[in-house]
C-alpha cells in the first residue's frame, strides 16, 4: 500500500522550482507549489492507481500538485457531496480547478446537481468550479443526453454577468463547448449567445463575442458537418 509519504517524497524528487515563475506569469498559484508537471503526475496516478484514502490525504497536505493528484486516483463513487464542498472551498488556482473538474468531478454521479447550487455561490473559485465542470461534461460526457445542457443554458446567462477574470472564461468555455457538441447544441448555443449579447455587462459582451466568434467559425461548422 503506498503512503503518503512515498508520493509526497516522489512529489519532491520531481520538483521544478524554475518553472514557478513561468507557472505564476499564468496566474496559476505559486504557493505550495513544487512545479511538477501534469505528464508526471499522470505517470505517477497510473502507477499508484485508484485510492480514495490516499486522495484523502494528499488533499489535505495542501499542496497544489498533491491536490491535483488527488484528483487522479480518487474513486468517483466513494466521493461524497460533504467531501466535494470541503474540496471546492480549498481550491485557490484556476489550474487546480480545471484538473479536478476533468479529473474526478465530472464522473460525479451528482455533479448536476453540485453545478447549479455553485453557480449561484459568490466565492470566485466556487463559482468557476461550476462553469468549469459545464466546459468538461460538454467535452467529455459523449452519452449525456442534449437537454442536459440546453437546461444549463440559462445558468451560463445568469453567470456571464461576472466580471472576474476566472468566472468569465469559465463561463465562456462552458457555453462554446456546448456548442461545439453538436448542429443543435450549435444553434443553441448560439440563441445564448446572442442573449448574453444584449446584457449591459462588459463580462457579458467578452462572453458572447467569443462565443459567436468560434462557434461561427468555418472550422467549428466544417467539424459539427462531418
Amino acid at each position: 500500500m503506498v503512503s503518503v509519504e512515498d508520493v509526497l517524497k516522489k512529489l519532491r524528487a520531481k520538483a521544478r522550482p524554475d518553472q514557478l515563475e513561468g507557472m505564476a506569469r499564468y496566474a496559476m498559484v505559486s504557493e505550495k507549489r513544487l512545479g511538477v508537471s501534469i505528464p508526471d503526475l499522470r505517470k505517477m496516478a497510473k502507477e499508484i492507481g485508484r485510492d480514495h484514502e490516499l486522495a484523502l490525504k494528499l488533499w489535505a497536505t495542501g499542496l497544489q500538485e498533491g491536490r491535483i493528484l488527488a484528483a487522479m486516483i480518487d474513486r468517483p463513487e466513494e466521493v461524497t457531496e460533504q467531501q466535494m464542498e470541503e474540496w471546492v472551498k480549498d481550491i485557490n488556482s484556476w489550474d487546480v480547478c480545471d484538473q479536478v473538474c476533468m479529473n474526478l468531478f465530472e464522473k460525479i454521479s451528482f455533479a448536476q446537481k453540485k453545478i447549479m447550487e455553485w453557480s449561484r455561490r459568490e466565492e470566485e473559485f466556487v463559482k468557476r468550479t461550476a462553469f468549469s465542470l459545464i466546459a468538461c461534461l460538454a467535452w467529455h460526457d459523449k452519452e449525456a443526453p442534449d437537454e442536459d445542457f440546453i437546461r444549463l443554458l440559462p445558468v451560463i446567462k445568469s453567470g456571464a454577468t461576472d466580471e472576474r477574470n476566472f468566472v468569465k472564461k469559465a463561463v465562456s468555455w462552458a457555453l462554446r463547448n456546448i456548442g461545439k457538441r453538436n448542429p443543435h447544441l450549435n444553434k443553441a448555443a448560439m440563441k445564448a449567445a446572442r442573449d448574453i449579447q444584449q446584457i449591459d455587462s462588459k463580462a457579458a459582451q467578452w462572453v458572447a463575442a467569443g462565443a459567436i466568434r468560434e462557434l461561427e467559425s468555418e472550422a467549428v461548422q466544417r467539424r459539427l458537418r462531418g
